[in-house]
C-alpha cells in the first residue's frame, strides 16, 4: 500500500533558472548535486546518464519537488507540455491563503497566467493556472474557509 506522495520530479534545461522561479513561490532548495553511473542509468532507463539535481521544499511540507538537468543524454522538449488537455501529467496545484495577493505578486514578477482568477461554482474554490519553468503548467488554489 502506498504510504504518501514522496516527491515530484521535473526535468529542466537550466537548474539555476528553475530554482530561482520556485524560490519566488517560497520553496527552499538544497545545493545541486551530480548524478551519474550505472545505478542512475538503470533506474531511469537511459544510457550513460550525467545530470544535476536539486531538492526543493516548502517549509512545513513533507512532499518535495526534485529538479533534474540532464547533460547526457540531452533532454527533448514536448511542444504541448503546457497544454491543458494533453494526456499524462498536466500540472501541480499549490494551495494559498490569499489568491488575489499571490496572483498580483507573481504577475508583478513576470509570471504569465492563462487567465484571471476564476471561481469553481460548485465549491467556491478560487484558482488560476500559470506557467512555470520550461512552460510547465502550475496552479494557484484557494479553498473556501
Amino acid at each position: 500500500m502506498i504510504k504518501k506522495l514522496d516527491h515530484i520530479n521535473i526535468v529542466v534545461s537550466r537548474i539555476e533558472d528553475a530554482v530561482a522561479f520556485f524560490s519566488l513561490l517560497g520553496f527552499e532548495s538544497t545545493t545541486p548535486a551530480g548524478l551519474s553511473g550505472e545505478w542512475i542509468s538503470s533506474i531511469v532507463g537511459l544510457d550513460q546518464v550525467q545530470a544535476r539535481y536539486v531538492v526543493l521544499s516548502l517549509p512545513g511540507s513533507k512532499t518535495n519537488i526534485e529538479l533534474i538537468e540532464y547533460q547526457r543524454p540531452p533532454s527533448g522538449k514536448d511542444p504541448d507540455l503546457g497544454v491543458s488537455n494533453q494526456i499524462g501529467f498536466r500540472h501541480i496545484a499549490f494551495e494559498v491563503k490569499d489568491i488575489e495577493a499571490e496572483y498580483a505578486r507573481l504577475k508583478s514578477n513576470g509570471v504569465r497566467f492563462l487567465s484571471e482568477i476564476k471561481v469553481y461554482p460548485k465549491t467556491g474554490k478560487k484558482l488560476a493556472y500559470f506557467y512555470g519553468p520550461e512552460g510547465i503548467l502550475l496552479e494557484l488554489a484557494e479553498n473556501p474557509e
